[in-house]
């Protein structure tokens, strides 16, 4: 099919590939993206050839058994996003999961902050377990990024409760890599006197809905000297962020962890289906995870492209917010430009991209 040669060869710069596999590789992009779904059937359905279902479905199940050079994958994206080229980053860190039969399937992932959502980079599945990660997990991931890309653009680490360990922090403050982590209320921590340990939570618990504190002097936890800021939700709730550094705006900053929850969200419910995969074997739903992250990254581009050239989305008057997401309106024009054998070259144009100069 014309569609997969043409972008086959766009992709060969940054997927130096076989072309077998790299045909498949876009074959399973396209098919994802008319189903939006990530079952292997459902891809096979969709995938443009002139061969069998059953045919398109075994070569689908060569490419997720076969290597899969995932450093390609986050050179590609960085230079997608154009991190590369503009100014520094923040690294957000989250875990997705769910449940198959008896299997857990636990996806701890590393993603760039990008205008309210982030943009995947690496990886990976936490072996037999539902539960929070280690340290050792977290420090492989951000090794992979800081090997290729340095650490000269990190801004900080982002992560929610779960991200925070006394190794992890001392580890992050030996490599000079700031961090936005939040802590749980009822972590101990020592009082303003240092004369006794406390919840956290006391030492903002004047605070009333809608305000916030920010505690100048570091305070130590586990052996580590941070910085807390805390916000009273309007439910009640205490946000508390420990930082690295003083920062007056630390609460702002974290607010930027939420965008790992919006990708989860487009990669799942409100795009492809992620836990329908029934694939179980993690080293398999690893390597399949690439083709949803790449349908994600184009169709965000096509929906930002489209919205910023070609037709603005619509704001709703009552709500006063967007009529649908940036990665919603790229899913559509895509999907029709498939569907309906539309030029679909106007959406390659994001794939034709620089090549990109790595950390030595």
């Amino acid at each position: 099919m014309q569609e997969i040669a043409e972008l086959s060869e766009r992709l060969k710069q940054h997927f130096p590939w076989h072309k077998t596999k790299r045909d498949c590789l876009v074959g399973a992009l396209l098919g994802m993206l008319k189903k939006e779904s990530v079952n292997l059937n459902d891809i096979a359905i969709g995938f443009p050839s002139e061969a069998k279902i059953e045919s398109r479905y075994r070569r689908l199940q060569r490419l997720i058994h076969d290597y899969i050079d995932f450093d390609a994958f986050a050179i590609f994206v960085m230079a997608l996003f154009l991190f590369m080229e503009g100014e520094g980053y923040y690294l957000t860190l989250d875990r997705t999961n769910w449940k198959y039969g008896k299997k857990h399937i636990n996806i701890l992932m590393l993603a760039v902050v990008y205008k309210g959502i982030a943009i995947p980079v690496y990886w990976m599945l936490l072996n037999n377990k539902k539960g929070n990660s280690k340290t050792v997990e977290r420090v492989a991931l951000l090794n992979r990024f800081i090997k290729l890309f340095g650490k000269d653009k990190i801004l900080g680490v982002l992560g929610d409760r779960e991200f925070i360990g006394e190794d992890w922090l001392k580890w992050l403050q030996s490599e000079n890599i700031n961090f936005f982590l939040r802590l749980k209320k009822n972590f101990l921590v020592f009082n303003s006197r240092h004369s006794e340990k406390v919840h956290v939570e006391d030492l903002f618990r004047d605070l009333v809905a809608g305000e916030h504190k920010v505690i100048s002097a570091p305070t130590k936890i586990l052996s580590t000297s941070v910085y807390l800021t805390g916000f009273r939700l309007t439910n009640g709730e205490l946000l508390i962020v420990a930082t690295d550094k003083h920062c007056a705006n630390a609460l702002e900053i974290y607010k930027k962890r939420w965008d790992i929850e919006t990708l989860f969200g487009c990669l799942k419910t409100r795009g492809f289906n992620l836990e329908d995969t029934h694939l179980t074997k993690h080293s398999r739903v690893k390597r399949m995870l690439i083709i949803p992250a790449l349908a994600f990254c184009w169709a965000y581009r096509t929906g930002e492209w489209y919205h910023e050239k070609i037709c603005p989305i619509k704001i709703k008057k009552t709500l006063q917010r967007p009529a649908k997401s940036i990665f919603k309106c790229g899913i559509e024009q895509l999907c029709e430009a498939l569907v309906n054998a539309k030029c679909i070259r106007h959406f390659f144009q994001f794939i034709e991209i620089k090549e990109v100069s790595l950390q030595t």
